[in-house]
């Protein structure tokens, strides 16, 4: 067991190299996501090619529509750099804005803060504070930080909900949502780069053939994903532990990456037997999302560069950007300019509700870099 001592805060300069290692990783990322989705999404949820978003639907799972309401509970992992800061302002702002609209299954909200110590955003948003792992255990992958901290919320917190939303800081809640698990059936975003078949020798090192097929190992991270709260209290220290050894092991963390831990988390669920009905409705991903439709999240992680024409650049810094990564000291100044002609409805409405935020968040540049 790890222990809980406190470890402390990290230097300001780590976590800034921590936010660059990122920067760098997404950009790696752009050439998949060039090379599997060309010049946009065909997903149109709202009639198109893709009009189910079910993309996978467990065996035995009888679906239901309208109903007693199941409210969730919003959790979030985060960190007291500014980086962290100012995403999970724009973040809780949305959650409130949406939480009571019809449609919404929404319950409380916490941001699990895993930086050992309390920060100038207690007031402002629940929290609870969680120890970071012991001193140098997450080799500068900070996200190892993250199931960790789960283990912990759950231990000590009080939650009301049956269910948990497992968040991120870069969410934006852009329509209202309900509860997408069904009974023991979790519900989860599938990632295209998460494949566990082309990963089976490395994947077995963790779930063996005796315990079932690949196809069980979702290709899914932890986040979105809204679960029922016994489940995770299960799935979480299983979930710490292989993100440990993956990241221990050479050749998973070589081919893993940053994305180890999401990978980590899909081997944890299936080493329990849980399954996910996987949503492709669940978020959307500006700029390779083209529109909002009927989802549910936005995921602001990959940069947006455009030419003032309106086309994409791709991993080509743009004239006209918009970049989380951009702002790593401290928060993106309020009234942000919009997009020119011609850039997708997904970007300006990302946009759009980042200015809406800043606009109305009191003392929005001083506290979300003290």
């Amino acid at each position: 067991m790890i222990g809980r001592k406190n470890m402390g805060r990290a230097s300001p300069l780590f976590l800034v190299l921590v936010a660059l290692g990122f920067f760098f990783a997404t950009y790696n990322l752009l050439t998949m996501m060039i090379q599997n989705r060309g010049k946009g999404v065909t997903d149109d949820l709202d009639g198109g090619s893709f009009s189910d978003p079910i993309m996978q639907m467990p065996k035995n799972v009888k679906m239901t529509t309208g109903g007693t309401k199941v409210p969730f509970h919003v959790a979030l992992t985060a960190t007291d750099a500014p980086y962290s800061k100012w995403q999970c302002r724009i973040m809780y702002y949305w959650y409130k804005k949406v939480k009571d609209l019809p449609g919404s299954d929404m319950g409380g909200f916490t941001r699990v803060l895993h930086s050992g110590n309390p920060d100038n955003l207690m007031d402002e948003i629940p929290t609870v504070v969680v120890d970071p792992l012991p001193a140098g255990l997450d080799r500068g992958y900070i996200v190892l930080n993250r199931p960790w901290a789960f283990v912990q919320w759950l231990e000590k917190a009080t939650i009301e909900e049956e269910y948990i939303l497992m968040a991120e800081p870069d969410h934006i809640f852009v329509n209202p949502l309900p509860n997408l698990g069904h009974g023991g059936y979790p519900a989860a975003f599938p990632f295209f780069y998460i494949k566990p078949a082309q990963h089976e020798k490395i994947i077995r090192k963790f779930y063996p053939e005796g315990k079932g097929p690949i196809t069980d190992v979702d290709p899914i991270g932890n986040s979105p994903v809204i679960i029922k709260k016994y489940l995770l209290e299960q799935i979480a220290p299983t979930w710490m532990n292989v993100s440990l050894r993956m990241k221990d092991d050479p050749e998973t963390d070589k081919a893993f990456g940053w994305v180890l831990e999401m990978y980590a988390y899909a081997v944890a669920s299936a080493l329990h037997g849980v399954q996910h009905i996987l949503r492709k409705d669940f978020m959307l991903q500006p700029p390779w999302d083209l529109e909002v439709g009927k989802r549910f999240i936005i995921h602001y992680t990959y940069g947006c560069d455009y030419n003032m024409k309106g086309e994409l650049t791709y991993g080509k810094i743009g004239e006209w950007r918009f970049d989380k990564r951009s702002h790593l000291r401290g928060p993106p100044p309020r009234n942000l300019s919009l997009p020119p002609p011609g850039v997708p409805e997904s970007v300006v409405t990302l946009v759009k509700m980042v200015n809406e935020a800043t606009a109305n968040i009191p003392d929005w540049e001083q506290n979300s870099t003290g």
